[in-house]
């Protein structure tokens, strides 16, 4: 039996799954990661309680699979976006903690750069290399010495599983640092010379599929192929089965994140997406168009932990379902501002419409499609700025695509079939797809579509009149979150 062991290592948690050559699941393990909050607007990790977690999960998942590190054909690592680590060349120590996506730290340095023609943002690496060069002492003159490496975290993670021998990251990472040319695919000289960051700190850039280099034997006992890097997001487009130009999917967790893959061609959006590499295969290199809805799992959740109305999330389709509509109550879940297109930080959660027969399932439907609203505005914003129309169906993922309810109301928001995977991680899916790939455990594209497996397929409800009378209506209150952007 030909076996891939997958790793996502994601925001708030690292899993490890092991598939099989029918990309069935023999082993999963999962693992929190703590984040910390120096200061406000900081966050930060620890590279070597990521990389213990990671070590950890992996062993959990073999043993529970029964598959031998020995009987391994590949390893595939997917991992969050735009976290940024520097650690010493020559030892692999972490110079600092990992400064993650989420810190917005350097924010106030944004305009300047981007007046300088470096195209970037908070969250993105550029500025956050930078900051780390600047404040921890010795660290500049580390760096033009070529003692320094800088990485996002599969970078890093390749580094520890390969001894140090190897460092690398694939197009879709690195197109999420804001230091990559997705013209030339390859790092851009006039990013690294504005923001000081030597070109020597740089890891070398590959296919999403391809053999990056083997484990120390010191890692698990063997020698493993590393066969596949790939963003989070990208690989979960990827492990939908998304790699026709066209095709789009939204991962529910925390936040509501939207691709559409827009073929060879690069778009530049000026509505608040992200063109970014969704991955590469030998010889060929496909872009994808993201947006996000800040708020979507997150609303959920807050709804159980500050309301107070749900005793746990597996209980909110349930409850939003025992009522037929929800009774005059809308919501805009807006509650760390909107994303795209509005892209207004600013703007607050709003709920409303509320009377002495509302209860508290009318507040829950009521948020439920305030996230299925949110969604269908993020992917109308994806489909018109890359001039593609909408796809026969959508695909969803991630924690909060088990609410049946939810998926019902996408479909029933975006007029269309909305359909998910047996297994709602899609993202470690994919980060298998392509390491099997790469090591000759499917020979193409083909041979996974044979593989995938339906969770579900959820049928839009409604006239096409009734839907956009709803959405008209709920836009028109999506005005009283805006007007949070303004206090």
């Amino acid at each position: 039996m030909a076996a891939i062991l997958a790793i996502d290592e994601g925001t708030t948690g690292v899993r490890a799954y092991v598939f099989d050559e029918q990309a069935r699941v023999r082993g999963r393990a999962y693992a929190e990661l703590t984040p910390s909050f120096p200061q406000p607007g900081w966050v930060e990790q620890d590279p070597e309680m990521i990389w213990q977690r990671t070590q950890q999960v992996c062993e959990l998942a073999l043993r529970e699979s029964g598959v031998s590190p020995s009987e391994l054909s590949a390893i595939g690592i997917c991992t969050q976006r735009s976290t940024t680590i520097v650690w010493e060349r020559k030892t692999g120590r972490p110079l600092y903690p990992a400064i993650v996506w989420q810190d917005t730290r350097t924010a106030a340095r944004i305009p300047e750069l981007l007046a300088r023609g470096v195209f970037t943002n908070a969250m993105a690496s550029a500025s956050k290399v930078q900051w780390i060069l600047e404040h921890v002492p010795g660290a500049r003159q580390a760096a033009q010495d070529g003692k320094l490496c800088f990485g996002t975290v599969d970078s890093f993670l390749l580094w520890r599983l390969t001894g140090g021998a190897v460092h690398a990251t694939d197009h879709s990472n690195a197109s999420c640092t804001t230091l990559y040319d997705p013209f030339a695919g390859n790092w851009q000289e006039f990013a690294l010379e504005t923001l000081g960051i030597p070109a020597a700190m740089m890891p070398a850039v590959g296919d999403s599929s391809q053999v990056y280099g083997y484990t120390d034997p010191n890692v698990f006992g063997t020698r493993v192929a590393v066969g596949a890097l790939a963003g989070d997001q990208q690989a979960a487009l990827f492990g939908e089965l998304g790699w026709q130009r066209g095709a789009a999917k939204i991962t529910l967790g925390t936040s509501a994140m939207a691709d559409v893959h827009t073929g060879a061609e690069l778009v530049v959006s000026t509505r608040g997406a992200y063109p970014l590499v969704l991955c590469t295969l030998p010889g060929q290199r496909d872009f994808c168009l993201e947006g996000t809805a800040i708020s979507a799992g997150a609303a959920i959740q807050w709804l159980r932990d500050g309301l107070g109305i749900l005793r746990s999330l597996d209980e909110a389709s349930a409850l939003a379902a025992s009522v037929c509509d929800s009774g005059g109550v809308w919501a805009v879940p807006a509650f760390q501002g909107l994303g795209t297109p509005h892209m207004e930080p600013h703007a607050r959660a709003v709920l409303g419409g509320l009377s002495r027969a509302s209860t508290r399932a009318h507040v829950v439907r009521a948020f439920l499609e305030g996230i299925a609203f949110r969604c269908r505005q993020v992917l109308n914003t994806l489909f018109e700025e890359a001039g593609l129309p909408w796809p026969e169906r959508l695909r969803a993922d991630g924690g909060a695509a088990t609410n049946d309810f939810l998926l019902q109301q996408i479909a029933n928001a975006c007029g269309r079939p909305v359909e998910r995977p047996a297994s709602v991680q899609a993202s470690v899916l994919g980060a298998a797809y392509l390491a099997g790939l790469a090591t000759g455990v499917w020979q193409s594209p083909a041979d996974l579509a044979a593989t995938w497996q339906s969770g579900g397929m959820f049928e839009p409800q409604g006239s096409e009149e009734q839907r956009e009378a709803r959405f008209q209506q709920w836009e028109r209150a999506l005005a009283a979150a805006r007007l949070g952007a303004l206090s």
